[in-house]
Protein backbone atom coordinates (compact mmCIF):
# COMPACT_ATOMS: atom_id res chain seq x y z
CA UNK A 1 0.00 0.00 0.00
CA UNK A 2 2.97 2.11 0.84
CA UNK A 3 4.30 1.87 -2.51
CA UNK A 4 0.64 3.00 -4.29
CA UNK A 5 0.57 5.76 -2.23
CA UNK A 6 4.24 6.91 -2.98
CA UNK A 7 3.46 6.75 -6.51
CA UNK A 8 0.31 8.23 -6.72
CA UNK A 9 1.64 11.58 -4.68
CA UNK A 10 4.53 11.37 -7.49
CA UNK A 11 1.71 11.05 -10.21
CA UNK A 12 -0.38 14.07 -8.53
CA UNK A 13 2.79 16.44 -8.34
CA UNK A 14 4.14 15.66 -11.14
CA UNK A 15 0.51 16.74 -13.09
CA UNK A 16 0.26 19.72 -10.88
CA UNK A 17 3.91 20.71 -12.26
CA UNK A 18 3.11 20.29 -15.96
CA UNK A 19 -0.44 21.26 -16.05
CA UNK A 20 -1.62 17.69 -17.06
CA UNK A 21 -4.75 16.57 -15.78
CA UNK A 22 -5.13 15.34 -12.25
CA UNK A 23 -8.59 14.67 -12.43
CA UNK A 24 -8.33 10.86 -13.11
CA UNK A 25 -5.86 10.77 -9.93
CA UNK A 26 -8.85 11.68 -8.07
CA UNK A 27 -11.92 9.35 -6.94
CA UNK A 28 -15.61 10.13 -7.79
CA UNK A 29 -16.01 11.49 -3.88
CA UNK A 30 -13.07 13.05 -2.39
CA UNK A 31 -12.86 14.76 1.08
CA UNK A 32 -11.74 18.04 0.55
CA UNK A 33 -10.60 21.13 1.96
CA UNK A 34 -8.11 23.80 1.86
CA UNK A 35 -7.34 25.86 4.69
CA UNK A 36 -9.39 28.75 4.20
CA UNK A 37 -13.25 29.87 5.19
CA UNK A 38 -15.34 27.00 4.70
CA UNK A 39 -17.68 29.32 1.69
CA UNK A 40 -13.65 29.74 0.23
CA UNK A 41 -12.40 33.23 -0.18
CA UNK A 42 -13.75 36.00 -2.60
CA UNK A 43 -9.99 37.41 -3.68
CA UNK A 44 -9.14 33.81 -4.57
CA UNK A 45 -11.60 32.45 -6.80
CA UNK A 46 -10.17 28.95 -7.31
CA UNK A 47 -10.83 27.97 -3.35
CA UNK A 48 -14.32 27.14 -2.62
CA UNK A 49 -15.47 23.86 -1.32
CA UNK A 50 -15.18 20.90 -3.59
CA UNK A 51 -15.73 17.30 -3.26
CA UNK A 52 -15.72 15.36 -6.57
CA UNK A 53 -13.27 14.48 -9.23
CA UNK A 54 -14.52 16.58 -11.60
CA UNK A 55 -14.31 19.55 -9.22
CA UNK A 56 -10.57 18.65 -8.45
CA UNK A 57 -9.93 18.64 -12.08
CA UNK A 58 -11.28 21.96 -12.11
CA UNK A 59 -9.43 23.14 -9.57
CA UNK A 60 -5.74 22.49 -11.12
CA UNK A 61 -7.04 24.15 -13.83
CA UNK A 62 -8.72 27.14 -12.49
CA UNK A 63 -5.15 27.17 -10.26
CA UNK A 64 -2.81 27.07 -13.97
CA UNK A 65 -4.80 29.88 -15.57
CA UNK A 66 -4.31 32.49 -12.32
CA UNK A 67 -0.72 31.87 -12.10
CA UNK A 68 2.27 31.96 -14.71
CA UNK A 69 3.19 28.77 -15.20
CA UNK A 70 6.46 29.65 -16.37
CA UNK A 71 7.58 31.55 -13.37
CA UNK A 72 6.07 28.56 -10.84
CA UNK A 73 9.27 28.02 -8.66
CA UNK A 74 7.43 25.56 -5.81
CA UNK A 75 10.01 23.14 -4.24
CA UNK A 76 8.85 19.86 -2.84
CA UNK A 77 11.05 19.98 0.32
CA UNK A 78 9.53 16.16 1.45
CA UNK A 79 7.21 13.42 0.91
CA UNK A 80 6.49 11.41 4.38
CA UNK A 81 4.26 8.15 3.60
CA UNK A 82 2.22 6.03 6.26
CA UNK A 83 0.18 3.19 4.31
CA UNK A 84 -2.77 4.73 2.67
CA UNK A 85 -1.80 8.59 4.08
CA UNK A 86 1.06 10.83 2.91
CA UNK A 87 2.13 14.06 4.03
CA UNK A 88 3.67 16.33 1.05
CA UNK A 89 6.30 19.41 2.64
CA UNK A 90 6.42 22.24 -0.04
CA UNK A 91 7.02 26.02 -0.85
CA UNK A 92 4.67 27.29 -2.52
CA UNK A 93 6.45 29.88 -5.33
CA UNK A 94 3.66 31.70 -7.74
CA UNK A 95 3.23 34.45 -9.59
CA UNK A 96 -0.45 35.80 -10.04
CA UNK A 97 -1.25 36.24 -13.82
CA UNK A 98 -3.53 39.69 -12.95
CA UNK A 99 -1.76 41.20 -11.02
CA UNK A 100 2.05 40.22 -11.98
CA UNK A 101 2.54 39.65 -7.95
CA UNK A 102 4.60 36.82 -6.71
CA UNK A 103 4.15 34.99 -3.29
CA UNK A 104 5.28 32.07 -1.57
CA UNK A 105 3.72 29.94 0.94
CA UNK A 106 4.68 27.09 2.88
CA UNK A 107 2.27 24.42 2.93
CA UNK A 108 1.41 21.30 4.04
CA UNK A 109 -0.50 18.50 1.97
CA UNK A 110 -2.50 15.46 3.18
CA UNK A 111 -3.03 12.51 0.63
CA UNK A 112 -5.51 9.81 1.22
CA UNK A 113 -4.70 7.08 -1.39
CA UNK A 114 -7.55 3.86 -1.38
CA UNK A 115 -7.39 1.85 -4.58
CA UNK A 116 -5.03 3.86 -6.65
CA UNK A 117 -7.28 6.94 -6.59
CA UNK A 118 -7.00 10.17 -4.08
CA UNK A 119 -9.94 10.12 -1.38
CA UNK A 120 -8.44 12.99 0.70
CA UNK A 121 -6.98 16.28 -0.31
CA UNK A 122 -6.36 18.45 2.30
CA UNK A 123 -3.87 21.20 2.23
CA UNK A 124 -2.38 23.67 4.70
CA UNK A 125 -0.83 26.85 3.75
CA UNK A 126 -0.07 30.44 4.12
CA UNK A 127 -3.29 31.36 2.97
CA UNK A 128 -3.11 35.06 3.83
CA UNK A 129 -0.13 35.39 0.90
CA UNK A 130 -1.81 34.14 -1.45
CA UNK A 131 -4.70 36.83 -0.85
CA UNK A 132 -2.52 39.41 -0.99
CA UNK A 133 -1.13 38.84 -3.85
CA UNK A 134 -4.30 38.75 -5.74
CA UNK A 135 -5.43 41.50 -3.32
CA UNK A 136 -2.58 44.27 -2.98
Amino acid sequence: MTAQTRETVQRLLHAMATGEDAGALFAEKVDWRLDWPEEGHPAVPWIRPRGTREEAAAHFRELRAHHVPEKDASQVHGILVDGPDAVVLATIAQTVRATGREYTAHCALHLTVENGVITRYHVYEDSLSVATALTG
